[in-house]
Protein backbone atom coordinates (compact mmCIF):
# COMPACT_ATOMS: atom_id res chain seq x y z
CA UNK A 1 0.00 0.00 0.00
CA UNK A 2 0.87 3.55 -0.95
CA UNK A 3 2.53 5.23 2.47
CA UNK A 4 1.90 8.71 0.46
CA UNK A 5 -1.80 10.64 0.48
CA UNK A 6 -1.25 14.12 -0.76
CA UNK A 7 -4.33 15.82 1.54
CA UNK A 8 -5.75 19.44 0.27
CA UNK A 9 -6.12 20.94 3.82
CA UNK A 10 -7.76 23.77 4.85
CA UNK A 11 -5.57 25.59 8.15
CA UNK A 12 -7.64 28.27 8.49
CA UNK A 13 -9.58 31.24 6.53
CA UNK A 14 -7.52 31.81 3.02
CA UNK A 15 -4.80 28.82 4.06
CA UNK A 16 -5.36 26.25 1.84
CA UNK A 17 -2.14 24.07 1.89
CA UNK A 18 -1.09 20.54 0.01
CA UNK A 19 0.65 18.30 2.49
CA UNK A 20 0.95 14.71 3.05
CA UNK A 21 -1.05 12.81 5.27
CA UNK A 22 -1.12 9.16 6.81
CA UNK A 23 -2.80 6.58 4.49
CA UNK A 24 -6.22 5.41 7.08
CA UNK A 25 -6.95 2.16 8.08
CA UNK A 26 -11.16 0.91 7.33
CA UNK A 27 -12.80 0.25 10.30
CA UNK A 28 -15.15 -3.21 9.88
CA UNK A 29 -17.97 -0.91 8.32
CA UNK A 30 -15.52 0.68 6.52
CA UNK A 31 -13.46 0.75 3.02
CA UNK A 32 -10.12 2.37 2.08
CA UNK A 33 -10.77 4.28 -1.52
CA UNK A 34 -7.69 5.25 -3.87
CA UNK A 35 -9.71 8.81 -4.88
CA UNK A 36 -9.99 9.37 -8.83
CA UNK A 37 -11.96 12.19 -9.36
CA UNK A 38 -13.44 15.12 -6.64
CA UNK A 39 -15.48 17.88 -7.87
CA UNK A 40 -15.28 21.28 -6.16
CA UNK A 41 -18.13 22.93 -4.45
CA UNK A 42 -18.94 26.30 -3.86
CA UNK A 43 -19.11 25.57 -0.04
CA UNK A 44 -15.14 24.48 -0.29
CA UNK A 45 -14.65 28.04 -1.69
CA UNK A 46 -16.42 29.34 0.92
CA UNK A 47 -15.07 27.86 4.11
CA UNK A 48 -11.58 28.72 2.09
CA UNK A 49 -12.52 32.41 1.75
CA UNK A 50 -14.67 32.72 4.97
CA UNK A 51 -13.28 29.55 7.24
CA UNK A 52 -17.09 29.31 8.11
CA UNK A 53 -20.72 28.67 6.47
CA UNK A 54 -23.81 29.68 8.92
CA UNK A 55 -22.91 27.90 12.49
CA UNK A 56 -20.33 25.64 10.62
CA UNK A 57 -16.97 26.70 11.74
CA UNK A 58 -14.04 25.89 11.28
CA UNK A 59 -11.95 25.37 13.91
CA UNK A 60 -8.66 22.67 13.06
CA UNK A 61 -7.45 21.89 9.78
CA UNK A 62 -9.91 20.18 7.72
CA UNK A 63 -9.22 17.77 4.42
CA UNK A 64 -12.05 19.63 1.78
CA UNK A 65 -13.91 18.07 -0.77
CA UNK A 66 -17.57 15.79 -0.98
CA UNK A 67 -18.44 15.82 -4.95
CA UNK A 68 -16.34 12.24 -4.87
CA UNK A 69 -15.87 9.04 -6.69
CA UNK A 70 -13.03 6.19 -6.57
CA UNK A 71 -12.08 2.83 -6.16
CA UNK A 72 -11.98 0.26 -3.35
CA UNK A 73 -8.65 -0.72 -2.38
CA UNK A 74 -9.23 -2.42 0.99
CA UNK A 75 -12.46 -3.65 2.65
CA UNK A 76 -13.42 -3.76 6.82
CA UNK A 77 -13.84 -7.37 7.97
CA UNK A 78 -17.85 -6.88 8.10
CA UNK A 79 -18.23 -5.56 4.49
CA UNK A 80 -19.61 -7.99 2.22
CA UNK A 81 -21.42 -5.88 -0.93
CA UNK A 82 -18.27 -4.38 -2.09
CA UNK A 83 -14.99 -5.88 -2.99
CA UNK A 84 -11.54 -4.72 -3.72
CA UNK A 85 -11.32 -2.76 -7.42
CA UNK A 86 -15.16 -1.78 -7.19
CA UNK A 87 -15.59 1.77 -8.58
CA UNK A 88 -18.10 3.51 -6.41
CA UNK A 89 -19.44 7.09 -5.98
CA UNK A 90 -19.27 8.02 -2.16
CA UNK A 91 -22.31 9.75 -0.83
CA UNK A 92 -21.10 12.20 1.44
CA UNK A 93 -23.53 12.79 4.68
CA UNK A 94 -23.46 9.28 6.82
CA UNK A 95 -25.85 9.18 9.70
CA UNK A 96 -24.01 8.67 13.14
CA UNK A 97 -26.98 6.72 15.19
CA UNK A 98 -30.16 5.60 14.08
CA UNK A 99 -32.55 8.11 15.28
CA UNK A 100 -36.09 9.24 14.34
CA UNK A 101 -34.80 10.83 10.92
CA UNK A 102 -33.09 7.79 10.13
CA UNK A 103 -35.97 5.50 10.68
CA UNK A 104 -37.96 7.40 8.96
CA UNK A 105 -35.88 7.99 6.03
CA UNK A 106 -34.84 11.89 6.09
CA UNK A 107 -31.46 10.93 7.62
CA UNK A 108 -29.99 13.91 6.19
CA UNK A 109 -32.32 16.05 9.10
CA UNK A 110 -30.35 13.93 11.60
CA UNK A 111 -28.50 16.66 13.81
CA UNK A 112 -25.62 14.06 14.27
CA UNK A 113 -24.54 13.26 10.79
CA UNK A 114 -21.12 12.74 9.09
CA UNK A 115 -20.51 14.99 6.09
CA UNK A 116 -17.36 15.02 4.38
CA UNK A 117 -15.69 18.58 4.46
CA UNK A 118 -17.86 20.11 7.52
CA UNK A 119 -16.29 20.92 10.53
CA UNK A 120 -15.07 18.94 12.48
CA UNK A 121 -15.28 15.92 9.51
CA UNK A 122 -12.96 15.72 7.18
CA UNK A 123 -13.56 15.29 3.08
CA UNK A 124 -12.30 13.73 0.88
CA UNK A 125 -9.83 15.51 -1.48
CA UNK A 126 -6.98 13.59 -1.13
CA UNK A 127 -5.45 10.19 -2.65
CA UNK A 128 -6.98 7.95 0.19
CA UNK A 129 -9.78 7.82 2.02
CA UNK A 130 -12.02 5.79 4.24
CA UNK A 131 -15.73 6.09 4.37
CA UNK A 132 -18.63 4.12 4.88
CA UNK A 133 -19.69 1.05 3.23
CA UNK A 134 -23.22 1.77 3.15
CA UNK A 135 -22.22 4.76 1.91
CA UNK A 136 -20.73 4.26 -0.93
CA UNK A 137 -22.32 3.11 -4.16
CA UNK A 138 -21.29 0.81 -6.60
CA UNK A 139 -20.87 2.20 -10.54
CA UNK A 140 -21.89 0.86 -13.58
CA UNK A 141 -19.21 0.16 -16.35
CA UNK A 142 -20.74 2.76 -18.71
CA UNK A 143 -20.56 5.01 -16.02
CA UNK A 144 -17.38 7.11 -15.65
CA UNK A 145 -15.81 8.52 -12.64
CA UNK A 146 -16.24 11.84 -12.95
CA UNK A 147 -20.10 11.05 -13.56
CA UNK A 148 -19.75 9.72 -9.86
CA UNK A 149 -18.30 12.48 -8.37
CA UNK A 150 -21.47 14.69 -10.01
CA UNK A 151 -24.24 12.24 -8.38
CA UNK A 152 -23.30 14.43 -5.47
CA UNK A 153 -24.70 17.90 -6.88
CA UNK A 154 -27.18 16.17 -8.99
CA UNK A 155 -28.73 14.62 -6.12
CA UNK A 156 -29.32 18.23 -4.72
CA UNK A 157 -31.51 18.60 -8.09
CA UNK A 158 -33.08 15.14 -7.09
CA UNK A 159 -33.91 16.40 -3.87
CA UNK A 160 -35.46 19.58 -4.96
CA UNK A 161 -37.50 18.22 -7.63
CA UNK A 162 -39.04 15.43 -6.02
CA UNK A 163 -39.49 18.10 -2.82
CA UNK A 164 -41.34 20.15 -5.28
CA UNK A 165 -43.29 17.66 -6.99
CA UNK A 166 -41.86 18.15 -10.66
CA UNK A 167 -43.82 15.67 -13.00
CA UNK A 168 -44.99 15.28 -16.54
CA UNK A 169 -46.27 18.09 -17.55
CA UNK A 170 -45.11 20.54 -14.81
CA UNK A 171 -44.16 24.10 -15.49
CA UNK A 172 -40.94 25.48 -13.84
CA UNK A 173 -38.74 28.45 -13.33
CA UNK A 174 -35.77 27.83 -11.93
CA UNK A 175 -33.98 31.22 -10.10
CA UNK A 176 -30.14 30.81 -11.19
CA UNK A 177 -27.78 29.30 -13.39
CA UNK A 178 -24.78 27.79 -11.50
CA UNK A 179 -23.96 24.37 -11.02
CA UNK A 180 -26.90 23.56 -8.81
CA UNK A 181 -29.56 25.10 -10.85
CA UNK A 182 -28.48 23.29 -13.79
CA UNK A 183 -28.50 19.90 -12.04
CA UNK A 184 -32.46 20.64 -11.41
CA UNK A 185 -33.30 21.73 -14.71
CA UNK A 186 -31.18 18.47 -15.99
CA UNK A 187 -33.72 16.33 -13.20
CA UNK A 188 -37.17 18.58 -13.40
CA UNK A 189 -36.46 17.57 -17.49
CA UNK A 190 -35.75 14.13 -16.91
CA UNK A 191 -39.07 13.70 -14.17
CA UNK A 192 -41.17 15.14 -16.87
CA UNK A 193 -41.67 19.02 -16.99
CA UNK A 194 -42.80 20.28 -19.79
CA UNK A 195 -41.54 23.96 -20.01
CA UNK A 196 -38.43 25.07 -17.84
CA UNK A 197 -37.94 28.73 -17.56
CA UNK A 198 -34.25 29.31 -16.13
CA UNK A 199 -32.57 33.00 -14.74
CA UNK A 200 -29.47 34.18 -14.04
CA UNK A 201 -27.30 37.43 -14.41
CA UNK A 202 -24.78 35.78 -16.81
CA UNK A 203 -25.28 34.75 -20.46
CA UNK A 204 -22.74 32.89 -20.42
CA UNK A 205 -24.36 30.28 -18.05
CA UNK A 206 -27.63 31.03 -19.84
CA UNK A 207 -26.21 29.59 -22.78
CA UNK A 208 -24.99 26.62 -21.05
CA UNK A 209 -28.80 26.13 -19.87
CA UNK A 210 -30.46 26.53 -23.02
CA UNK A 211 -27.67 23.43 -24.30
CA UNK A 212 -28.92 21.56 -21.58
CA UNK A 213 -32.42 22.03 -22.56
CA UNK A 214 -34.08 24.93 -20.85
CA UNK A 215 -37.11 26.15 -22.88
CA UNK A 216 -36.86 29.88 -21.76
CA UNK A 217 -33.34 32.00 -20.58
CA UNK A 218 -34.21 35.22 -18.70
CA UNK A 219 -30.94 37.48 -18.39
CA UNK A 220 -32.02 39.13 -14.93
CA UNK A 221 -30.54 43.19 -14.62
CA UNK A 222 -30.11 44.55 -11.73
CA UNK A 223 -32.39 47.06 -12.30
CA UNK A 224 -35.69 44.78 -12.81
CA UNK A 225 -37.90 44.54 -10.11
CA UNK A 226 -39.11 41.05 -8.65
CA UNK A 227 -41.99 41.87 -9.79
CA UNK A 228 -41.34 42.97 -13.37
CA UNK A 229 -39.13 39.44 -13.57
CA UNK A 230 -42.00 37.43 -12.62
CA UNK A 231 -44.15 39.25 -15.36
CA UNK A 232 -41.59 38.36 -17.60
CA UNK A 233 -41.63 34.72 -16.87
CA UNK A 234 -45.93 34.65 -17.17
CA UNK A 235 -44.90 36.37 -20.12
CA UNK A 236 -42.67 33.55 -21.62
CA UNK A 237 -44.76 30.91 -20.40
CA UNK A 238 -48.20 32.95 -21.33
CA UNK A 239 -48.97 31.57 -17.81
CA UNK A 240 -47.05 31.52 -13.93
CA UNK A 241 -45.08 28.32 -13.55
CA UNK A 242 -46.39 25.29 -11.55
CA UNK A 243 -43.22 24.99 -9.52
CA UNK A 244 -40.10 27.89 -8.68
CA UNK A 245 -36.45 26.12 -7.53
CA UNK A 246 -34.57 28.89 -6.17
CA UNK A 247 -31.01 28.35 -6.18
CA UNK A 248 -29.21 31.81 -5.43
CA UNK A 249 -30.34 32.63 -2.04
CA UNK A 250 -30.44 35.76 -2.96
CA UNK A 251 -33.18 38.21 -1.33
CA UNK A 252 -34.96 39.41 -4.40
CA UNK A 253 -34.76 36.35 -5.92
CA UNK A 254 -36.63 34.70 -2.74
CA UNK A 255 -39.33 37.65 -3.86
CA UNK A 256 -39.11 36.75 -7.29
CA UNK A 257 -39.68 33.04 -6.64
CA UNK A 258 -42.88 33.77 -4.53
CA UNK A 259 -44.36 36.55 -6.82
CA UNK A 260 -43.91 34.22 -10.18
CA UNK A 261 -45.19 31.36 -9.05
CA UNK A 262 -48.87 30.54 -10.06
CA UNK A 263 -51.54 30.15 -7.25
CA UNK A 264 -51.69 26.53 -5.70
CA UNK A 265 -48.29 26.42 -6.67
CA UNK A 266 -44.74 25.20 -4.72
CA UNK A 267 -41.32 26.80 -4.00
CA UNK A 268 -38.56 25.11 -3.60
CA UNK A 269 -35.82 26.60 -1.48
CA UNK A 270 -32.18 25.40 -2.46
CA UNK A 271 -29.90 28.27 -2.42
CA UNK A 272 -28.76 29.75 1.04
CA UNK A 273 -28.37 32.99 1.87
CA UNK A 274 -29.04 35.75 4.91
CA UNK A 275 -30.63 34.08 7.67
CA UNK A 276 -33.08 36.83 7.98
CA UNK A 277 -35.13 37.73 4.49
CA UNK A 278 -38.01 40.29 3.78
CA UNK A 279 -40.38 38.37 1.35
CA UNK A 280 -43.85 38.95 0.72
CA UNK A 281 -45.23 36.37 3.06
CA UNK A 282 -48.95 37.00 2.45
CA UNK A 283 -48.85 37.28 -0.97
CA UNK A 284 -47.83 33.30 -0.60
CA UNK A 285 -50.35 32.63 2.22
CA UNK A 286 -53.40 34.41 0.38
CA UNK A 287 -52.39 32.32 -2.68
CA UNK A 288 -51.96 28.85 -1.05
CA UNK A 289 -48.06 28.79 -2.33
CA UNK A 290 -46.03 26.21 -0.34
CA UNK A 291 -42.89 27.48 0.66
CA UNK A 292 -40.66 24.19 1.28
CA UNK A 293 -37.07 23.79 2.65
CA UNK A 294 -34.33 21.68 1.08
CA UNK A 295 -31.28 20.31 3.20
CA UNK A 296 -28.97 18.75 0.71
CA UNK A 297 -30.45 15.09 -0.26
CA UNK A 298 -31.50 11.68 1.04
CA UNK A 299 -32.09 8.45 -0.62
CA UNK A 300 -30.90 9.69 -4.50
CA UNK A 301 -27.93 7.91 -5.10
CA UNK A 302 -29.56 4.69 -6.50
CA UNK A 303 -31.73 7.04 -8.30
CA UNK A 304 -29.33 9.33 -9.92
CA UNK A 305 -26.64 6.02 -10.80
CA UNK A 306 -29.75 4.77 -12.63
CA UNK A 307 -30.71 8.34 -14.69
CA UNK A 308 -26.71 8.23 -15.28
CA UNK A 309 -26.28 4.65 -16.73
CA UNK A 310 -29.80 4.95 -18.61
CA UNK A 311 -28.23 7.54 -20.34
CA UNK A 312 -31.66 9.72 -19.25
CA UNK A 313 -29.62 12.70 -17.85
CA UNK A 314 -25.96 13.92 -19.04
CA UNK A 315 -24.14 15.42 -16.65
CA UNK A 316 -20.88 15.43 -18.54
CA UNK A 317 -21.15 18.96 -19.73
CA UNK A 318 -20.61 20.30 -16.50
CA UNK A 319 -17.22 19.49 -16.20
CA UNK A 320 -15.90 22.50 -17.94
CA UNK A 321 -11.65 22.26 -16.11
CA UNK A 322 -9.67 19.74 -14.76
CA UNK A 323 -6.62 19.93 -12.81
CA UNK A 324 -4.45 17.07 -11.04
CA UNK A 325 -4.52 17.39 -7.27
CA UNK A 326 -1.34 18.79 -7.10
CA UNK A 327 -2.40 22.08 -8.81
CA UNK A 328 -5.09 21.91 -6.57
CA UNK A 329 -5.10 25.94 -5.20
CA UNK A 330 -4.94 26.60 -9.07
CA UNK A 331 -7.91 24.72 -9.36
CA UNK A 332 -9.69 26.36 -6.58
CA UNK A 333 -8.78 29.69 -7.66
CA UNK A 334 -10.25 29.05 -11.45
CA UNK A 335 -13.66 28.15 -9.34
CA UNK A 336 -13.56 31.53 -6.94
CA UNK A 337 -12.93 33.47 -9.68
CA UNK A 338 -16.44 31.56 -11.72
CA UNK A 339 -14.96 30.73 -14.55
CA UNK A 340 -16.68 27.51 -15.86
CA UNK A 341 -19.25 25.29 -14.25
CA UNK A 342 -17.99 22.58 -12.80
CA UNK A 343 -13.97 21.93 -11.85
CA UNK A 344 -12.63 18.90 -11.15
CA UNK A 345 -9.35 17.41 -9.79
CA UNK A 346 -7.98 14.21 -10.55
CA UNK A 347 -6.49 12.19 -7.79
CA UNK A 348 -4.70 9.35 -9.37
CA UNK A 349 -1.93 10.31 -10.92
CA UNK A 350 -1.64 7.21 -13.18
CA UNK A 351 -5.29 7.63 -14.25
CA UNK A 352 -6.53 10.93 -15.58
CA UNK A 353 -9.07 9.67 -17.77
CA UNK A 354 -12.80 11.06 -16.68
Amino acid sequence: MAQENLSVVLHSKGDLRLENRPVPEPGPNDVLLQMHSVGICGSDVHYWQHGRIGDFVLTKPMVLGHEAAGTVVKIGSQVKHLKVGDRVAIEPGVPREMDEFFKSGRYNLSPTIFFCATPPDDGNLCQYYTHSANFCYKLPDNVTFEEGALIEPLSVGIHACRRAGVTIGSSVLICGAGPIGLVCLLVAKAMGASQVVITDLFPDRLAKAKELGADFQVTVSKSDSPQQLAKKVEDLLGVQPQITIECTGAESCLQTAIYGTRSGGVVVLVGLGAEMATVPLINAAVREVDIRGVFRYCNTWPMAIAMLASGKVNVKPLVTHRFPLEQAVQAFETTRQGLGIKVMLKCDKNDSNP
